[in-house]
């Protein structure tokens, strides 16, 4: 796709941390969170049916870089980023062509300060660079919270919040009577924990007023052990947490205008910039926020936390489209890649959504389902276990990817209105999401749904074949194709590219 034009486009990317999807006015939430945003997606392309490859930082993150699966870059834990394993990756490639490279907020990835021309942070969830003695005390209470929900307004002013200081960063860096293309990265640690804003935003919906979850704790001895001991545990440090639910999703979405108003404020210092910017939204993974009396991330491949806000607005980007075709953060970079020119490096893994950002049907095999991984390896401890866990836990800390929760291998794949997911145990799991949001019902073993379970199956093996990674490639190339679409109709050979039948929305 050509943007017409004598130079390639700057591009803001703008990322969010453990932000759940379905909580703005355009997504169908109740509570106006986001106004800017979605008026943003309004002039862009949403992709409403995105899903992260891991549902934890880096491993995502290490995917969001690399265009490539955790089974493939090799990093399936917070703590191996500097393992990842890659040919080029999105900032290896702006750079070859002649992007300056510009990064604010929380990193929590393989790459570092040295690798950008300017470089803010590292902001975490309780820390930055502190400029102010607000800064500084803000910083503390935030430490005291220990992750926690806080059950008044923060002290501390707008100008005190991380989003607010990572924005005038990210300012600072950006040049608005430049004409060289730029990577503009910001990098917010919120919505994650801990849970807290200052007014207005903590006042933004009173709790008898949030949404209602999905389902509570009643409905956790209907999920796996790692959920049940996942509760046990926050139940053991933190006791009646639970009661505190209303309170933590009224914060979450206070926390969401908040980081609302800060995009804006951002663009807006883009000027006429903006024009000839593609600014894309994204988040690593998603938030529990209280269903199954569960708080944060850790168990299990829920929609709740699998399922990522992903827009794309910019020049030679379709307005107003909302596409359900299943895609994956691991799409980004072969979309970078094309939306400016560039070949997609070896052993990506993702598919480029150029032709459906211009508004292209999407052939239907390649874009008929998705994957995404959970599990550190080894043999999945049991719930009754009491294992080794990562760090020593005192007090009421606790840390939700541990021992049990990321033990063994899980896989997931959605497609249609279904999804499968497989244990290295071989324990299935299917649901219709449609009918079955909070994942309650189990039809793997169920005779009514005996066929739609052999397909996901099948989708679910070719995809295994298909992220099984090709680096290095030594004396061999492997053949590419447009877009980066394997399963894509090649007339050159007859293939129809059609495989098994598409899985029906409903039987």
């Amino acid at each position: 796709m050509s943007t017409n034009r004598n130079h390639p486009p700057s591009i803001l990317l703008i990322m969010t941390d453990q932000h759940r999807v379905g909580l703005t006015r355009r997504t169908g939430c109740p509570v106006d969170t986001m106004p800017f945003l979605d008026r943003l997606a309004e002039q862009g392309t949403a992709f409403d049916v995105a899903y992260t490859s891991y549902p934890a930082c880096v491993p995502a993150r290490t995917s969001l870089l690399t265009g490539r699966f955790p089974t493939a870059h090799r990093v399936r834990q917070n703590s191996t980023a500097r393992h990842a394993y890659f040919d080029r990756d999105l900032l290896d490639v702006l750079r070859d062509q002649g992007y300056r490279l510009h990064f604010a907020g929380k990193p929590h990835m393989h790459r570092g300060p040295d690798d950008f021309d300017s470089y803010a942070g590292p902001y975490w969830h309780t820390s930055g660079p502190e400029r102010t003695d607000d800064q500084v005390a803000f910083d503390r209470w935030l430490d005291d919270l220990d992750h926690g929900v806080s059950e008044r307004p923060s002290p501390y002013g707008v100008e005190a919040q991380l989003p607010y200081r990572i924005v005038s960063d990210a300012i600072e860096q950006i040049d608005p009577d430049s004409a060289d293309p730029s990577l503009w990265w910001v990098s917010f640690p919120e919505p994650h924990n801990p849970y807290q804003v200052p007014e207005p935003y903590f006042g933004l919906v009173p709790e008898d007023q949030v949404p209602p979850r999905l389902v509570g704790p009643e409905a956790i001895g209907r999920k796996a052990g790692d959920y049940r001991w996942l509760r046990e545990l926050v139940e053991e440090k933190r006791p009646g947490y639970d009661d505190q639910w209303r309170r933590y999703r009224a914060n979450y979405l206070g926390m969401l205008r908040l980081i609302d108003d800060q995009i804006g404020r951002l663009l807006g210092h883009l000027g006429d910039r903006l024009r000839d910017t593609i600014v894309i939204f994204v988040s690593d993974h998603g938030d529990y926020l209280g269903d199954y009396g569960l708080q944060r991330k850790g168990a299990g491949l829920p929609d709740a936390l699998t399922r990522i806000p992903f827009q794309l607005t910019g020049p030679d980007i379709t307005a107003g489209q909302r596409r359900t075709e299943p895609v994956s953060m691991v799409d980004l970079l072969p979309t970078v890649c094309e939306l400016i020119g560039a070949e997609i490096p070896p052993g990506v893994q993702g598919r480029s959504l150029a032709p459906l950002l211009a508004g292209d049907p999407a052939p239907g095999r390649e874009f008929e389902s998705i994957i995404a991984e959970l599990g550190y390896g080894g043999v999945p401890y049991g719930a009754e276990e009491r294992p080794p866990l990562h760090f020593d836990y005192p007090g009421p800390t606790f840390d939700e990817l541990n021992s049990v929760t990321q033990s063994g291998g899980q896989r997931m794949i959605r497609q249609g209105a279904y999804k499968l997911i497989m244990d290295v145990d071989g324990v299935g799991e299917l649901y219709d999401l449609e009918a079955d949001p909070a994942e309650l019902i189990n039809l793997y073993d169920d005779p009514d749904h005996g066929e739609v379970r052999e397909q996901l199956s099948a989708s679910l093996i070719h995809w295994m074949i298909r992220i099984t990674d090709d680096l290095p490639t030594g004396v061999y190339r492997p053949k590419s194709v447009p877009h980066n679409w394997r399963w894509a109709p090649r007339p050159s050979n007859g293939d129809s590219g059609n495989g098994s039948a598409p899985v029906a929305d409903r039987e």
